[in-house]
């Protein structure tokens, strides 16, 4: 090949260099080879090549010299799908039900009804729309013809709290089965998951009163037997415990019937500093303590234990409240994000 020092010095470079193409490395690689007088078949074994592609480069070498290496054709991007067939798509997608009954579209699915596409242009179109179908969120739309006036209510309690007052998110989480297992636990080890066994025993059923203090995070917790009015009452008594006599404390709750009662009055009645504020109906969302009844549902549930541990380092939720023209309504199609 008659290499000039100049040229073996860059071809040596373009062999050894990470950031060069793995195809332009092998076709340095092959003129080093040519110049060493290395045999065609051992080029083949070496280079996992055919003879084609040894004739080539050597020819464009002798032509061109380095400059020979470099490819004619850069390639061409991947091809798109032109916008019919996104259009098809997706209208089988969003309009259609697959024939054999099924609840949704998988893309083989839509690939063999639609005939002429392939399944992974169907994931393609999909990804780019963020159409996902085998997903399903559940939503309930609240018929509480007051929504939009309890709703700001309790909304402006959390953006625009009234001064030098305590606003607590109040619920109780029913029926929190204390089980026993009757197995030993296998504990976490290396290539093997924790493992419970399968039999328990029943220990009885407790409920969970929990009180979030909006403002600080913490939370406020007492269990007992049941979710009645008096131990409604009993709770409310001792979150009013909790702060400075004569303090203006709003309750944020939920329609339950043991809310209401005769009882719930009078201790009103008696505690003028106390006001419930009632989230609209089907609305559990609005109220921030469902959000950390969600968490210990996740993480462990230990008969007040968590609580303590969680007020170590209590943080209050972020509340943000989107555009209120996309609530979703009795007998309409608006959605929601």
């Amino acid at each position: 090949m008659n290499l000039s020092p100049a040229e073996r010095s860059e071809l040596e470079s373009m062999v050894r260099r990470q950031t060069t193409p793995a195809a332009q490395a092998r076709r340095a690689r092959l003129i080093l080879l040519l110049d060493a007088g290395t045999s065609r078949d051992a080029l083949m074994l070496q280079l996992a090549c055919d003879s084609r592609f040894i004739a080539t480069w050597k020819r464009r070498f002798v032509e061109d010299r380095l400059a020979g290496l470099y490819a004619r054709h850069p390639g061409r991007a991947p091809a798109r799908p032109p916008a019919k067939l996104e259009a098809r798509v997706l209208n089988a997608t969003l309009k259609r039900k697959p024939r054999n009954g099924a609840t949704h579209w998988s893309s083989r699915k839509l690939a063999e009804e639609l005939g002429d596409v392939s399944f992974m242009a169907v994931q393609r179109i999909w990804r780019k729309h963020g159409i996902r179908p085998h997903r399903l969120r559940r939503h309930m739309v609240s018929n509480d013809p007051d929504f939009e006036v309890k709703a700001a209510d309790v909304i402006g309690l959390y953006l625009n709290p009234p001064a030098h007052a305590a606003v607590f998110c109040v619920d109780e989480k029913t029926a929190i089965q204390a089980l026993d297992r009757k197995d030993r636990m296998l504990p976490l080890s290396p290539g093997r998951a924790e493992s419970h066994g399968f039999e328990y025993k029943r220990n009885g059923a407790l409920s969970l009163f929990a009180a979030l203090n909006t403002t600080t995070g913490e939370v406020l917790g007492k269990t007992a037997p049941r979710h009645t009015s008096a131990q409604f009452v009993a709770f409310l008594t001792d979150v009013l415990a909790s702060q400075p006599e004569g303090r203006e404390i709003h309750v944020i709750c939920d329609n339950v019937s043991s809310h209401k009662t005769a009882l719930v009055g009078q201790f009103l009645d008696a505690h003028p500093n106390v006001k419930l504020h009632f989230t609209p109906t089907y609305s559990s969302w609005l109220n921030q303590v469902e959000n950390w009844f969600s968490r210990i549902q996740r993480d462990v549930i230990a008969r007040g234990i968590f609580i303590k541990h969680h007020n170590l380092d209590p943080k209050p939720l972020k509340w943000k409240y989107a555009d209120p023209s996309r609530r979703i309504r009795c007998n309409s199609s608006v959605s929601v994000n």
